[in-house]
């Protein structure tokens, strides 16, 4: 695929571009974040680093951020930065914040804001993201091209290895051997109702899953819009709105959250264990000021079918852990929107 400067625009290019930064020319009512998920390979210890930045109405409010959540000791730290302390490549997704830096296959932290410093110093190999097609650039499927929809996503790796280490509290962990995922969010705000997932520790190695299901504002209205992606044996399995794909199923109780997903030739079973979360800041008109509680300690069941008639072949059954889960908004809002 070759895309000329010179005849496509700025935006458009960058569409087939959804892991760097889409915010060079917004000045308001924006917010990009990146989402890293760490795991070492012991599973004793885990995190979810969040660089951003955040475009609100007031410009005196406008920032650079590092979010930084320890899953086990439940605790979120929030670095904040001024904007000229945030800088991003329009090449590549290469992003500076203070005197840390991001990148698909590294991450070094120094996060020392009068708090208790964190440093670390990763790289990540064999990266697994959503596939980028001509018509269908990432994740978002032909919804990329949709200009001014309320949030915008992207999955930049299922699953990848890591090497490394984290030093926090004093206590530097070796993360060789771990696993990490990779995705982001950019637009105005989050949804007002959502449920998201991620899960890539299973029996096995190389499987990952990763799905949400959102109210998706749309000409006055709305519809309840889902992505979900499930990589088992290198073959990513995709159900989501854009491919035809039915969620036939969706319930949420305190304890647990339970979803069937139906493709023309698959079938998707969720079952989602709610544990207590950390509560995070999230966008809202670009400001971070709305909340989100996720947990990094959640565990679900998946299970995988493909219709052969009126039977089933199972593919594969499995529980993944250290997963990650949020759930925001009313249920109730989100099973109106899939019958629209």
């Amino acid at each position: 695929m070759i895309l000329n400067e010179t005849i496509l625009p700025y935006r458009m290019l960058n569409t087939w571009k959804p892991e760097i930064f889409h915010g060079r020319r917004k000045k308001k009512n924006f917010f990009e974040g990146w989402y890293f998920k760490i795991v070492d390979r012991s599973e004793k210890h885990a995190y979810t680093v969040i660089p951003g930045v955040s475009l609100p109405e007031n410009p005196s409010n406008s920032h650079a951020f590092v979010m930084f959540l320890d899953a086990r000791a439940q605790r979120m730290r929030y670095f904040r930065y001024p904007l000229n302390e945030f800088s991003a490549s329009d090449k590549k997704f290469e992003l500076t914040i203070g005197g840390s830096f991001f990148s698909l296959d590294e991450m070094r932290l120094n996060l020392m804001h009068g708090e208790d410093p964190v440093t670390a110093r990763m790289n990540f190999k064999d990266i697994y993201p959503w596939p980028v097609k001509l018509l269908s650039p990432g994740v978002m499927g032909w919804y990329a091209f949709v200009p001014g929809m309320e949030c915008y996503h992207g999955i930049l790796s299922m699953d990848h290895t890591i090497e490394g280490f984290i030093e926090a509290d004093g206590i530097r962990t070796d993360f060789k051997g771990g696993r990490g995922y990779i995705e982001k969010d950019w637009g105005i705000s989050m949804p007002s109702s959502w449920i998201w997932m991620q899960t890539n520790h299973f029996d096995q190695e190389g499987i990952s899953l990763s799905g949400s299901i959102a109210k998706i504002p749309w000409l006055g209205s709305y519809f309840t819009g889902y992505i979900f992606g499930f990589l088992y044996e290198k073959k990513l399995y995709r159900f989501t709105t854009y491919s035809g794909a039915k969620v036939t199923g969706l319930d949420v109780t305190r304890d647990n959250i339970r979803i069937r997903l139906e493709s023309k030739a698959y079938i998707l079973d969720i079952d989602a264990d709610r544990s207590e979360g950390v509560e995070l800041p999230a966008p809202r008109m670009g400001e971070m000021s709305a909340k989100v509680k996720e947990s990094l300690r959640s565990s679900i069941d998946v299970t995988l079918l493909k219709k052969k008639g009126s039977c089933m072949e199972h593919i594969y059954s499995g529980t993944g852990r250290n997963a990650g889960l949020e759930f925001v908004g009313e249920i109730a809002e989100l099973i109106k929107g899939l019958k629209k």
